[in-house]
């Protein structure tokens, strides 16, 4: 056991601790991955979260071209195409957040190079004519990962970002 390696770690922890705690506070909600996300899009994206976050459904979007509909949010480190999926009827969208393509090494830093929309659904329907398992991890065809991209490039016309949301965006991208 290093004695130094433990006391260094320590000390990383108890600064780690401290931002966690801010960002506690700005936020209202535990520094888990899974909050943290769902905060962030919904700040973005105009999002009224529910207040039961074990649910299928995160909440509904407040506005835009799809003003009440339900959401699912996901953040993942890496774009890995899998997707933990359910096939809950009330749900109508995914909305997924993720960092650099591939599966890159020890590192993982938290950050938005990616952002897809699914209609959930549609998203279900095709993957069950493919004979496809839903469920954690469940492993989505590139190109339906490539139809569903709104940002940095917008290939889903069906959810355009203002350049207010493509900005804040930005602002979680690696090295921004």
């Amino acid at each position: 056991m290093s004695s130094a390696e433990l006391k260094a770690i320590a000390m990383l922890l108890r600064e780690r601790n401290a931002i966690d705690e801010r960002i506690a506070d700005l936020v209202g909600r535990p520094v888990v991955h899974g909050h943290l996300s769902d905060w962030i899009a919904a700040q973005i994206f105009d999002i009224e979260l529910e207040p039961d976050a074990g649910k299928a459904v995160d909440g509904f979007f407040r506005s835009g071209p799809l003003a009440g509909a339900t959401v699912n949010i996901k953040h993942y480190t890496r774009q890995q195409g899998m997707l933990d999926m359910t096939d809950d009827a009330d749900l109508d969208t995914y909305l997924v957040m993720t960092g650099p393509r591939g599966s890159g090494g020890i590192h993982r830093p938290w950050s938005i190079e990616h952002v897809y929309l699914f209609d959930a659904q549609g998203l279900y329907d095709t993957l069950r004519a493919e004979m496809r398992r839903i469920g954690v991890a469940t492993s989505v065809r590139a190109e339906y990962w490539h139809q569903a991209e709104i940002h940095p490039v917008s290939r889903n016309a069906g959810f355009p970002l203002s350049a207010e949301q493509t900005a804040a965006l930005e602002e979680f991208r690696a090295g921004a």
